[in-house]
């Protein structure tokens, strides 16, 4: 901790020196809050790893002619540490984002241009930090994809792909325009109009099994925004016929933990007297925010709308016949008895408007 802390002061310090005035021991001691023995000490490291620090006699101050560091980027070293941090863990071979091999190389010519003890000094602080991501898909097999897509954006030219579908549950041809690459959800996805389609999809590049870049040119519309276009989504599957509010019921044992993520720009918090948060949401669609949902057991509730909540039923009925909890025979008594129930609702209904016509007459 205690070389994490000097190494974010000699930062500091070195950014201050390079302000473009001279600034004496105690101004730079009243600054970094330290003592100008600290200072002096800090100055001097600066020195020893090769940092040019001036003294002014006149003026009675310290300084470093700006430009002194990383003088092709002109990055400070505070955001040179900060790009070291991310480029080194998003270039990782297991966690981090898959086709960003080339973060690391930058990051190495970054390093580079630090002094050498001051490199070291900060090699140790990057070393303390990590950054894990989600578990990625194997994606060894989509980079000349990925690289195409990226090309196509470049020169507006469109891709013409050979596509595993899901939703069609076949594979699919279609001539796509990209408007944007994005790395969501573990994944990296070409968004772009479909000519299949006649509309804007999202393709998963791990299931592109064939990319062709083609000459037909193309431009994005300058109207096209990728968070209007993912509107209300849970995360990226809009469907704009089924707005929905969602309204969970998360006990306490989970509800600080949901609380205190982001996870929706619509959600809102209620807390409850016994602890338990009722977390309501404004969603277009809700197959992404059912398997959410799902993930946290017995310990949320959906409270509306009365079709997700039938729909969670229905994957735990499923779930306890896996296990042997619940019997087809079971199911069909359920099923017939929630039959009956309604059946018995629109009689029950039926005879109340029968009856009020009947008074009326």
């Amino acid at each position: 901790m205690a070389s994490t802390e000097k190494v974010r002061r000699l930062l500091n310090l070195l950014e201050r020196l390079q302000s473009g005035r001279a600034h004496n021991a105690s101004e730079l001691a009243d600054f970094l809050a330290v003592s100008r023995r600290t200072i002096f000490r800090d100055l001097k490291t600066l020195q020893d790893s090769g940092v040019p620090v001036l003294y002014d006699a006149q003026k009675q101050g310290h300084w470093v002619t700006q430009g002194t560091f990383l003088p092709p980027t002109d990055l400070t070293l505070a955001e040179t540490l900060s790009l070291l941090i991310v480029s080194q863990e998003a270039s990782g071979r297991d966690c981090g984002i898959p086709f960003q091999e080339a973060a690391r190389d930058a990051a190495l010519k970054l390093l580079s241009n630090l002094p050498s003890e001051l490199r070291q000094q900060v090699g140790e602080v990057v070393e303390t930090v990590g950054i894990r991501t989600e578990a990625q898909p194997a994606l060894d097999q989509s980079r000349q994809h990925y690289e195409r897509a990226l090309q196509a954006i470049r020169e507006g030219r469109k891709l013409r792909l050979l596509y595993g579908s899901l939703a069609e549950r076949k594979e699919i041809r279609t001539l796509v325009s990209p408007y944007r690459v994005v790395f969501m959800r573990r994944t990296w996805y070409v968004i772009g109009r479909s000519s299949l389609h006649r509309a804007i999809r999202t393709f998963h590049l791990g299931r592109v099994i064939d990319s062709e870049l083609t000459h037909d040119a193309y431009s994005i519309p300058p109207r096209f925004n990728l968070k209007r276009y993912l509107g209300n989504a849970w995360h990226m599957i809009r469907d704009r016929s089924q707005r929905n509010e969602v309204c969970v019921r998360f006990q306490p044992l989970v509800a600080t933990n949901v609380a205190e993520v982001s996870w929706h720009p619509t959600q809102q918090l209620h807390w409850n007297d016994d602890g338990s948060l009722d977390f309501t949401v404004t969603v277009d669609g809700l197959s992404e925010i059912l398997w959410w949902i799902l993930g946290y057991g017995d310990q949320a509730e959906v409270r509306q709308p009365a079709i997700l909540r039938e729909q969670v039923c229905s994957h735990v009925e499923r779930l306890a016949r896996t296990y042997g909890l619940l019997t087809d025979s079971d199911h069909a008594t359920r099923s017939s008895g929630k039959k009956s129930s309604n059946k018995k609702k629109t009689t029950k209904r039926s005879t109340k408007k029968r009856t009020t016509r009947q008074k009326k007459r």
